[in-house]
């Protein structure tokens, strides 16, 4: 190789880096535009004219506002799932199933709180017009399989309550109804606890929800008070 040639392999890196770095920074603005508009109201060129690009540079990152939309919810799914993750393993260690199941549901509350333009992209109004596709399956799922394989744990310790005296039976029909999650959740926990631990998760989800968005002004006094009695709550449902 001639002195003072750049190795093809340092040139890919060297583009690869620069469109990493392009690619963060087109996804940060229109994170800002989704606090001011919403993601209904998310547009490419918006996001362009904010960064001093042309609409056509941008579009050979992101050729649809569709794709960004698809983009931002894998980003913030993954770091909602990441947060989620990483505090349950700390408190895996030596703490409860009752202590952990109050860990993962603070947490998402805290971030929803802290991120609530995020939050309302996950979990918020449908975009008109837009369907996730298959690529934000597996980010989406990341709380998901955290709450499933708690309850697999409460499980594997002989203390699933889905096989004590106070278990209730599923009918056939609500067994078939929830098909996917028991395909998605595995054949060992018992009919019982997948229905407490699917009626606690969607529980918080709308705790959070209700609260994010103004629906318990004037019913509660103190967030706070209110939800973490809700999380133990919803533990003695699952008999934590």
């Amino acid at each position: 190789m001639m002195s003072g040639m750049t190795p093809p392999s340092a040139a890919r890196t060297a583009r690869e880096r620069a469109r990493a770095e392009i690619t963060s920074m087109i996804l940060a603005t229109a994170r800002a535009h989704l606090a001011d508009n919403g993601a209904s109201a998310l547009s490419l060129r918006a996001v362009a004219r904010d960064l001093g690009m042309t609409s056509s540079a941008v579009y050979r990152y992101f050729p649809s506002r569709d794709d960004l939309l698809t983009a931002l919810l894998v980003q913030v799914y993954d770091e909602l799932g990441e947060h989620a993750e990483a505090k349950d393993a700390a408190a895996a260690d030596g703490s409860s199933f009752r202590e952990r199941w109050r860990v993962i549901a603070r947490l998402i509350r805290s971030w929803a709180l802290e991120h609530p333009h995020d939050y309302a992209l996950l979990y918020g109004s449908p975009v008109p017009g837009y369907a996730a596709p298959e690529e934000t399956i597996g980010p989406a799922s990341r709380i998901p399989v955290l709450l499933i394989s708690l309850l697999r744990q409460i499980h594997e310790s002989g203390r699933d309550p889905g096989e004590t005296p106070t278990a209730r039976r599923v009918p056939a029909h609500v067994q078939h109804s929830l098909r996917g999650l028991r395909e998605f959740a595995g054949p060992y926990l018992s009919d019982d606890l997948l229905v407490r631990g699917l009626m606690a998760w969607t529980h918080v989800y709308g705790a959070i929800s209700f609260e994010l968005f103004g629906h318990l002004v004037g019913a509660v006094e103190d967030y706070d008070v209110w939800f973490n009695h809700q999380v133990d709550r919803l533990a003695d449902m699952i008999e934590l």
